[in-house]
Parts: C-alpha cells; structure tokens; sequence
C-alpha cells in the first residue's frame, strides 16, 4: 500500500501540473500526452531501480539522460522544457521512494506549486518577446527603437538586431518590450470620436 499512496501522490500531481496549469494556459494536447508519459515512464521505471537496491547515484544518472531528450517532431518553448522538466522530476521522487514520505510528497508539491506561480499569465503579464520585421532597412538604433515602439504599442527594453539588408530594405529585430496598458472598449470608441470631432 505504501508503493500505491507514492503512485497516487505522483498520478494526482502529474494531474494537476498537467490538466489543471499547463492545458489551461496553454491547449497544447499533445504536449499534455508527452509529459504524462514521461512522468509515468519515469515513474516506472525509477519505481524499479528503488526495489532492486540500485543505487540512487544511477537514478541520478537515468535523469541525466532523460533530460537530454527532446521533443524533436515540433520545437517547444522554454516554458514546456519547464513543465517537461518537471514532469520527469516528479516521476523520478515518487518513484524512487518506496514507502510513503512526507519529504517527497512535500517536494512534489513544491515543484507543481513553483509552476502554478511562475508561469501565471498575471505575472509579468505587460512583458513581450517578439521577432518583428520591418519593410525599410533602419541602421540608427535610435530610430529603430521609436518605430518599433509605434508599432508595438510599448516600451522597448531591449532589441537586437538579427539583419539589416539595404538591398531589399528589411530588418530584422528580436525585440522586447514591455506593452502599454490597454484601455476599455469604452474609453477606446470615446476617445476614437474626439478624434473625428477635431
């Protein structure tokens, strides 16, 4: 029963990290379908190392390894390397402990809470990363960084630029920026009128 509550502990948080955090913010199905599987494949196969009396150094060693995975059918983002990440962590602490623990069931909580607060779309919600190009060719940064600014609606707090062609007057920047709070619908229609008005 003791391998049961670990099991149940890992299958509620996976659950949680998954359905209720991930897919919610995020509606990539077939992500949700590779960290359950490797949460559980994890959990598997770490359950065996714990019963078999191998070390934990070789536990260790299979995160390693499995870290080094990637997805390679499409690219994902650094914020589903996280959840992947910790799908695999969460299988690796209930699998290896064989009995019910309070430490680990306190550390798989840690790791799907830290989630659920880092990656909340309030936090840092104004804050933008974007690849812009632009259909003129801007060598001054300064310029650069005021159009870009028209354009996006804020504050650029960086930019770089990734190509500037002369020839067919592009560039390219990886910009971000900080996006200027948005107005009501209301105060948008009222203040569109004015305009009209003078």
């Amino acid at each position: 029963m003791s391998d049961v509550s670990m099991l149940l502990i890992d299958l509620a948080a996976i659950a949680v990290l998954t359905l209720a955090i991930y897919f919610r913010r995020h509606r990539r199905r077939d992500l949700v379908v590779a960290f359950v599987g490797v949460n559980i494949g994890v959990f598997a196969v770490s359950w065996v190392l714990g019963t078999t009396g191998v070390a934990a150094g070789l536990g260790l060693g299979l995160f390693g390894v499995l870290s080094i995975i990637r997805l390679r059918s499409t690219e994902i983002s650094q914020r589903e390397v996280a959840y992947y990440f910790a799908a695999l962590a969460i299988g690796l602490i209930t699998g290896l402990t064989t009995s019910f623990s309070v430490t680990a069931t306190v550390l798989v909580a840690i790791v799907v809470g830290a989630l659920a607060v880092v990656d909340h779309p309030a936090l840092f919600a104004s804050y933008r990363h974007r690849t812009v190009q632009l259909d003129e060719a801007v060598g001054d940064e300064d310029a650069l960084r005021a159009a870009l600014e028209d354009r996006l609606g804020g504050q650029v707090r960086s930019l770089t630029v990734q190509h500037l062609d002369f020839v067919n007057d592009t560039t390219l920047v990886d910009v971000r920026y900080r996006a200027h709070r948005r107005t009501g619908p209301a105060r948008r229609r009222a203040a569109a009128r004015q305009a009209v008005a003078a």
